[in-house]
């Protein structure tokens, strides 16, 4: 088991919760759309599913552009909206994707921590840090469930 809080300081004292058992099936960004059959990523030789419509490479850019694909649009307000639901995506100092994680009915946020557990977390900068980098775009789209 993975140490969640030595990796995610911001952990420690919030309240997290794991929600589910390490997966290697999926990852956060295939969890952040909603997707817990697949792993998501814009590799080169095509390995790994990753949207048409996305330019396949690591870019801020192109993690946007997969998430518009499927309904998403950027939005500028990180704060719970009745009928919404939103996507952060993080990147590093470099601009770098590195995570996302997805908004729940209340405010709260989930996140797919790399291959091990899926947490809930009350808020973004929670998993902010050096190994995530920060919240850099957010996204949202009408929330079809409840």
């Amino acid at each position: 088991m993975v140490d969640l809080e030595r990796l995610f300081p911001g952990l420690k004292g919030t309240g997290y919760s794991i929600t589910s058992e390490a997966e290697r099936q999926y990852n956060c960004i295939a969890w952040a759309a909603g997707d817990d059959s697949r792993w998501w990523e814009p590799d080169a030789e095509d390995q790994y599913y990753w949207p048409e419509e996305a330019l396949r490479e690591y870019t801020v850019k192109a993690y946007a552009e997969a998430f518009l694909s499927i309904g998403f649009e950027i939005c500028h307000k990180v704060t719970w909206e009745e009928g919404l639901e939103k996507v952060a995506i993080f990147a590093d100092a470099n601009d770098m994707p590195t995570h996302a994680a997805r908004q729940l009915v209340g405010g709260a946020w989930t996140s797919k921590l790399g291959q091990a557990e899926d947490i809930r977390h009350t808020e973004l900068e929670h998993v902010s840090g050096t190994y995530y980098g920060d919240p850099v775009l957010i996204l949202q789209r009408r929330r079809t469930e409840s």
